[in-house]
């Protein structure tokens, strides 16, 4: 898939501000500081579509992304960020419930996590959040170019026991920095969106 136009188009914070033109959509999920700026960037192949910001929990709405005219990406407010306060981080939750309600355009949640750390407790919790709406999900196993050779095996092995994937479910180990994880993501969406327009 080659990303020829790339651009913000909806700022969201409720289901009447959502687009109406049945695209099929992707939502990115993780923890504030997880690098979801930066997997959008690398994804759509782009330097500073999304700003990767030094203070983490600065998206504080969905933003809709759409990309070739064709699909959405959809970046939502991070979660597990301490500074944020239980009001804003409760208002973020139902908006983001509010979204997964009733979206049938939705065709793949990615998870992000921090590949160099065991899934936290907000992770899990978002995981089983996601399946409780019955989502499929690949989890995003970020920062992979950190991990030295000899913990990447460990690593995957962690996170994979830990949040224990359903069948369906699946895992991408990827780097912003190397692109490592790159083309198998896009090649995930481009086929989800080849399937809606058969």
């Amino acid at each position: 898939m080659i990303i020829k136009d790339v651009k913000l188009d909806i700022i969201a914070t409720r289901r009447s501000q959502y687009p109406d033109q049945g695209r099929a959509e992707f939502l990115l999920v993780g923890r504030s500081n997880v690098g979801k700026s930066s997997f959008i960037n690398s994804i759509l192949s782009r330097k500073n579509l999304a700003y990767t910001s030094a203070r983490p929990g600065k998206t504080q709405t969905l933003n809709f992304y759409l990309v070739n005219d064709e699909f959405y990406l959809i970046d939502v407010p991070g979660y597990g960020y301490a500074s944020v306060s239980k009001k804003v981080q409760s208002k973020f939750g139902m908006m983001i419930e509010e979204y997964l309600e009733n979206r049938k355009q939705l065709k793949r949640v990615f998870m992000l996590i921090d590949f160099r750390h065991k899934p936290t407790e907000d992770d899990l919790l978002m995981y089983h959040f996601l399946k409780y709406y019955n989502l499929p999900v690949t989890v995003i196993a970020t920062k992979a170019d950190k991990v030295g050779g000899s913990k990447k095996e460990k690593n995957l092995k962690l996170i994979l026991d830990t949040l224990d994937l359903v069948v369906g479910d699946d895992l991408v180990v990827f780097s912003s920095v190397t692109k490592l994880g790159v083309k198998e993501v896009v090649k995930k969406i481009e086929d989800l969106v080849d399937l809606e327009t058969i």
